[in-house]
């Protein structure tokens, strides 16, 4: 599999001020298929273009508004989030297929992704081949209290820390505060609150290490980790302007549209129970549960998404 240089590159300007930096790879002749990263806010890096036969796909990254290359950039605290939503982004991926000249793609990511790819496909299904996912989650009100608040009982001293950084009482809308402390006019608080958010998202995560980086979320670049947070922030303390459920609930939009989750069964930052619910509401999606991983993966998802590509690679 590949992580060559993409031979096609370009910032498309998708309106309100914005524009995405895209890239391709691959067989410039062979089967579409978009890359959508996590996050909201991680960008995407050329090890993602790694599960696709360079031969037989043809690959498309792209940085979601104000990460990665695309501007303007969310570590600016002067960058207006008013226009990056949920709905924007759909609107941009579509913008982006029709800009490539793309009839159908196949959709794949995972974490934040899927729940992008998953409102994209549900929006436009007619556009999609195939979804594959590592890592299911649909960002529902539930998921990310479970995330910001559940998970403290597993690391109740971290989470104790969590809970200070963000100034408010345990009580209260933690990831409200932190939104607020990301868009503070001082400096250091918006630093604090960006390192406190990552801590957090490093101990929930500290049990994969052996199959991820130390720190995932902290070692980070500086500007990309305040990107990072203030988007994670502000997606999440909206809700990511989705109805509760509503990606589980409209699923049927898929039918017909062949899909493979991969979900490891130790994920302990987007429980299991997120994908057996899409994959009951989703009859043509099989569901592949990676028993020893969690939701960074390992060897094991890695091998189960290149099966699913490959596979899916001589589809129509």
């Amino acid at each position: 599999m590949t992580t060559d240089p993409p031979h096609a590159h370009g910032m498309l300007d998708v309106g309100d001020g914005h524009r995405i930096h895209w890239e391709v790879s691959g067989n410039p002749d062979g089967k579409p298929a978009v890359v959508v990263h996590g996050g909201p806010g991680s960008g995407c890096h050329p090890g993602m273009r790694r599960p696709f036969d360079p031969d037989r796909y043809r690959v498309v990254l792209f940085d979601q508004r104000g990460c990665g290359r695309s501007t303007p950039h969310a570590a600016d605290p002067t960058t207006d989030l008013r226009h990056n939503t949920t709905a924007h982004l759909v609107s941009d991926m579509e913008r982006l297929r029709e800009h490539l000249g793309i009839d159908r793609w196949l959709l794949y990511g995972g974490s934040w992704g899927s729940t992008l790819l998953l409102a994209y496909a549900e929006r436009h299904p007619g556009r999609v081949s195939e979804i594959v996912i590592a890592g299911v989650t649909t960002t529902r009100r539930s998921e990310i209290d479970w995330l910001y608040r559940g998970a403290g009982r597993f690391f109740p001293e971290q989470w104790e820390r969590f809970v200070a950084g963000a100034g408010v009482a345990a009580s209260d809308d933690l990831i409200a505060a932190y939104a607020r402390r990301t868009e503070h006019p001082d400096p250091a608080v918006r630093d604090r609150a960006v390192e406190d958010w990552c801590a957090w998202e490093d101990a929930v995560l500290s049990g994969e290490t052996k199959s991820g980086a130390p720190r995932p979320y902290g070692d980070r670049p500086s500007a990309a980790r305040r990107a990072l947070v203030r988007l994670c922030a502000h997606y999440f303390s909206h809700g990511a302007w989705l109805e509760e459920g509503a990606l589980l609930r409209d699923a049927g939009r898929l039918a017909g549209i062949p899909g493979v989750l991969v979900h490891g069964r130790l994920d302990l930052a987007g429980p299991l129970g997120t994908a057996w619910e899409l994959h009951r509401a989703w009859p043509d999606a099989e569901l592949i549960v990676v028993e020893e991983e969690g939701h960074t993966g390992g060897e094991v998802t890695a091998r189960h998404v290149r099966a699913a590509l490959d596979r899916f690679a001589g589809a129509g």
